[in-house]
């Protein structure tokens, strides 16, 4: 008996690249929705609003303990939706080309904790204490301390250590770039081995599929969704390691002054790096269907594997219902050109 062939989808590419992957499917349209994967959930954002659903726990789960880091909810999805006005539209400043890229993604960062808190809170029983808007804002700042420190301050501070045996300043650049880069791969595969993130990992995954489904026009549905890749040109993954390389450029004609100096131009570097990567990323998503485009962008969608995996069909109906509660209020392929200038599109 011959094998069924798989209906083809137009305005999509097959990834086919690896076990498992075979038949899977990634968008060539762009669409300007992201989102992030959260406690047991998904946050989605288009151009005006935010939503977040999440898989409640069963009020037996609830009763008997605090779910464990590899048991499932089995409770209701709930989903909240927000209000979204970036202050780029406000300021025309803003929307310059690689300012916007910093102020957005700013933005995100702010929208994406606020997720989190969401969804830990979802978990929580009646008589447990929530947890703090306050407690949330500290959060963000001191993860954003230590992105800062390990990924910049950290590989000049030890190239430092080694700055006199180091005969020119391209040298110093070329292994404080590797160094910097081997952190960020350390990082990325310390992460992936956490049982404890196993699961946000599968709700990540989720989010690209159900990106990549509303991107190529198919209904919104778990077995549709199912169809596509768990790897996205907007990753956030991709985004890092874009960072990561436009960072070695950027501090190349700095060459090699004081320790203090130096650090304190990786420091301050960091927005000008976010707002170039950014750019790139935004161009990638847009360009997607180029061949070399997909050839530049291979080696993020490679570290993607390490930060999704794939999901259930009840994983994706939570990734869904946040889509869906996002298109309840917006049509982002409505928006024009003015509106979606600095929209943050990692995915």
């Amino acid at each position: 008996m011959a094998e069924t062939q798989p209906v083809p989808v137009p305005g999509t590419v097959a990834l086919g690249d690896g076990p498992g992957e075979e038949g899977q499917l990634i968008a060539q349209r762009d669409a300007p929705v992201g989102g992030q994967a959260v406690l047991e959930g998904v946050m989605m954002r288009g151009v005006s609003t935010w939503a977040v659903a999440v898989r409640k726990p069963a009020p037996e789960q609830v009763a008997e303990h605090r779910l464990g880091p590899e048991e499932a909810a089995r409770g209701e999805i709930e989903v909240r939706s927000f209000p979204l006005t970036s202050v780029v539209k406000r300021h025309r400043l803003l929307r310059l080309p690689v300012v916007r890229g910093v102020v957005a993604l700013g933005e995100s960062l702010v929208i994406g904790f606020k997720a989190l808190g969401l969804s830990a809170n979802a978990q929580l029983g009646e008589d447990e204490e929530e947890i703090s808007g306050g407690m949330w804002a500290g959060t963000v700042l001191l993860a954003v301390l230590l992105a800062v420190g390990l990924f910049f301050v950290v590989p000049v501070g030890l190239t430092s250590l080694v700055k006199d045996r180091l005969s020119s300043s391209f040298l110093f650049w070329l292994v404080e770039g590797i160094l910097r880069t081997a952190i960020f791969l350390g990082y990325l595969v310390l992460l992936s081995r956490l049982r404890d993130l196993r699961r946000v990992f599968e709700y990540h995954g989720a989010e690209h599929k159900t990106i990549s489904c509303y991107e190529a026009g198919l209904e919104l549905t778990s077995a549709n969704a199912q169809r596509f890749s768990r790897l996205h040109p907007r990753c956030g993954t991709s985004f890092l390691l874009i960072v990561m390389i436009v960072a070695i450029f950027v501090f190349a004609p700095i060459g090699l002054p004081a320790w203090y100096w130096l650090v304190l131009t990786r420091i301050l570097g960091v927005p000008l790096i976010a707002g170039l990567s950014f750019e790139i990323i935004k161009f990638a998503g847009r360009n997607r269907r180029h061949a070399w485009v997909r050839a530049v962008m291979w080696p993020g969608l490679q570290l993607q594997k390490l930060t999704t995996r794939e999901p259930d069909l009840d994983e994706l109906a939570v990734a869904i219902a946040a889509m869906n509660a996002v298109l309840a209020v917006e049509k982002p392929g409505e928006h024009t050109a003015e509106d979606i200038v600095g929209v943050e599109v990692v995915a």
